[in-house]
């Protein structure tokens, strides 16, 4: 019946921040922009790997999302990837700081959280 994850909608409160972060610290790339002027809305699909993963909303004065403590309702983004070390140093070296690294107890697997420019919280999950 369900095939895979379309993609996932994530709306910002400051939209060149996020495009920024999403783009060139996280590095996803950009398949279409389009401002809507009857919104006041900016549009951005981005891909991971060739694949259509998020689009990226702009609204004029956005809910705040509750994130801490942990609200009911979808509660993170998370990312495979093959080095963690290698993602926290990426990471790090341009400004945004990672927990620290916490193993998976039941798959003994290693991953960390970030957060976006609206504290969205972003997970990295080692192979």
């Amino acid at each position: 019946m369900i095939n895979k994850v379309h993609h996932i909608a994530i709306i910002c409160s400051e939209y060149e921040v996020s495009r920024a972060f999403y783009t060139d610290v996280l590095g996803l790339t950009i398949i279409r922009e389009v401002y809507r002027a009857e919104r006041q809305s900016y549009k951005l699909d981005l891909a991971l790997n060739g694949n259509y993963v998020v689009e990226l909303f702009s609204f004029p004065d956005p809910a705040k999302r509750p994130s801490r403590p942990e609200a009911m309702g979808l509660r993170h983004l998370a990312f495979e990837v093959d080095d963690l070390d290698l993602v926290v140093s990426v990471l790090n070296a341009k400004g945004v700081e990672a927990e620290p690294i916490r193993v998976d107890e039941f798959t003994d697997k290693r991953f960390t959280f970030i957060s976006d420019p609206d504290q969205l919280p972003i997970e990295f999950y080692e192979k």
